[in-house]
């Protein structure tokens, strides 16, 4: 789980820092393969892919025994049911982000906007196709919504450990949840264009969509506190692998920032 949450900080470390680049130089911008590509030209930079892509399997094998054995206290009825299958199908796209990780450490490059389009065609091309791209991205815009609330309304509060370093970087941990689902919503937009226009061509991947915000009026200073954000969910991740707590292995005696703020309100 830790070396998951620990993977997923450096992917988005790479991507928010290259985002805040293009802001501040006007250069491109670029999406988590074009980061993880970015990475790859570093020193130690394969060695480092092999890291986040091991981390991602390992939070994908979290994620799912998380999943069967309720170690979240999601419960069984059927809103735990459904958050539970959340967990898992998370899960399942952690694993194909590790196997991505994975070819390109070995050579092999895909996504962007392209890799977007390309497997926007291939899902349109089948039965009832553009149907399974509009369900596709009322999914994303659905996580992209939950992102949202869940930094706005503090509920991952629950789930960390309170000390002085998470009271501090409690902010921070927010606006990197919010700014994230503004980005996954503005993915989520593009592909329910897609399916609407049935035009494959109309999908976005996160760096194309990054770059339509910055052909906006105050694009450049959008896309800078969007990358400040990405950095942010960057640490958000980094404090999960430090201080997320796990109801089932941890018990009920554990102090959480969720505590911690009722006992102030």
């Amino acid at each position: 789980m830790r070396a998951g949450y620990g993977a997923r900080a450096l992917v988005y470390l790479v991507l928010g820092g290259l985002t805040l680049a293009a802001a501040w130089t006007g250069g491109q911008t670029e999406g988590t393969q074009g980061a993880l590509a970015s990475l790859k030209s570093a020193p130690f930079g394969v060695f480092l892919l092999w890291i986040i892509a091991l981390g991602l399997f390992c939070y994908a094998v979290w994620r799912l025994i998380a999943a069967w054995y309720d170690l979240e206290r999601r419960g069984d009825d059927d809103e735990g049911l459904a958050k539970r299958a959340g967990l898992a199908v998370t899960g399942i796209i952690h694993a194909g982000l590790g196997v991505a990780v994975a070819l390109l450490a070995m050579g092999e490059r895909s996504g962007g906007s392209g890799g977007a389009q390309n497997w926007t065609a291939k899902l349109m091309s089948l039965p009832f196709g553009k149907w399974l791209v509009a369900a596709v991205a009322l999914g994303i815009i659905g996580a992209a919504i939950h992102y949202v609330l869940k930094g706005w309304q503090r509920k991952y509060e629950r789930h960390i450990r309170v000390t002085s370093t998470t009271r501090k970087l409690d902010p921070a941990l927010r606006f990197g949840f919010v700014a994230y689902g503004v980005v996954l919503g503005i993915v989520g937009a593009f592909l329910l264009v897609a399916a609407l226009q049935a035009d494959p061509s109309d999908a976005k991947g996160i760096g194309a969509a990054l770059d339509y915000v910055r052909g906006q009026p105050f694009g450049r200073w959008m896309l800078g506190v969007l990358g400040l954000g990405l950095l942010a969910f960057a640490l958000e991740n980094a404090v999960e692998a430090v201080y997320r707590v796990v109801p089932r292995l941890q018990g009920p005696d554990v102090d959480t920032l969720k505590d911690y703020v009722e006992s102030k309100a």
